[in-house]
């Protein structure tokens, strides 16, 4: 698989990532360990976590898997920091630590900050993450869940080169990014981790004429995040998406995530795949590049 440099820093990370977000209830640790090694033997390199994951369950998963299953040293950890919104330094380098115990390492290779506090003063936040640099508990920071102007507030306060990533949701059904935050980023040096690039699945075209039972849609605690994604506009995408995928002799996915890869300004497209057999379809996609007219096509319906 091949690997990005994330923004203007040096790490590196394999331009499809690993998302851990139902890991420890949709996905159980047996499935999860399948993942993990098939992303790793396919070249994959970032997985993301997060202790606001499944109540925290999707971060012990993985530690029961990184070192045993697969070597620590293989892998690009990317977590955040918890669940409470609390931007002040004791808060943030507990949550920090909590979670290097929790996983069983020294160190990530990227620690997000999980969202922007207006109580702690941005000051604080830049002298907190740096310190996380120094003391080597993390080897690069970044933000999530940050408007564009944010991450300028942000990005003004720490040394330059300090930020090298931020990540949001983004994907043909969700194009919000392009308007402020990825221009911010770019600007800042820092690269977007796409999160939810398939549009929680609406993008693979399996809810086009249903709910499969087995679905995302028809769970209880996922259901309602789709319904933003049943929308008539939705449905000319997915049929968009469709079409070309039938032109190119590929599947819907591939389409979907070939196109939010590579973007310009993605370093990653982080992918949470169920189990084994949907990671499959999402590693095969590696070799996939959109011919300039059909991006150009779907650029046009989804921004409509």
């Amino acid at each position: 698989m091949a690997q990005r440099v994330v923004g203007a820093g040096g790490l590196r990370v394999s331009r499809t990532g690993l998302g851990t977000f139902t890991w420890g209830r949709d996905t159980d640790a047996d499935e999860a360990a399948a993942q993990l090694v098939a992303f790793v033997d396919a070249g994959g390199t970032l997985v993301d976590t997060s202790p606001v994951y499944t109540e925290g369950a999707a971060q012990s998963v993985l530690a029961g898997l990184v070192g045993d299953l697969v070597p620590r040293s293989a892998l690009v950890l990317s977590s955040t920091s918890g669940s409470v919104l609390d931007c002040s330094r004791t808060t943030m380098l507990a949550q920090l630590d909590a979670t290097l115990a929790e996983l069983g390492t020294d160190h990530l290779d990227l620690w997000q900050v999980g969202g922007f506090d207006p109580r702690t003063p941005v000051a604080e936040v830049a002298a907190t993450l740096d310190a996380a640099v120094r003391s080597g508990r993390t080897r690069y920071v970044g933000l999530r869940e940050h408007t564009g102007w944010q991450v300028a507030t942000v990005a003004a306060a720490v040394p330059p080169g300090s930020l090298v990533a931020v990540q949001a949701e983004h994907s043909l059904l969700e194009r919000g990014a392009e308007e402020e935050l990825l221009p911010a980023a770019v600007h800042h040096g820092m690269g977007l981790l796409a999160a939810v690039p398939l549009a929680r699945g609406v993008l693979t075209g399996k809810y086009r004429t249903g709910t499969p039972a087995d679905s995302r849609g028809a769970s209880p605690h996922l259901a309602a995040a789709l319904e933003g994604h049943r929308t008539a506009h939705a449905n000319r995408v997915v049929e968009a998406v469709v079409t070309a995928a039938d032109g190119l002799g590929t599947s819907p996915l591939a389409v979907a995530l070939a196109w939010v890869r590579d973007r310009p300004g993605v370093a990653s497209a982080i992918v949470g795949g169920r189990d084994a057999a949907q990671l499959t379809g999402v590693l095969a996609v590696e070799s996939l590049t959109l011919p300039a007219a059909i991006r150009a096509a779907l650029d046009d319906v989804s921004s409509t």
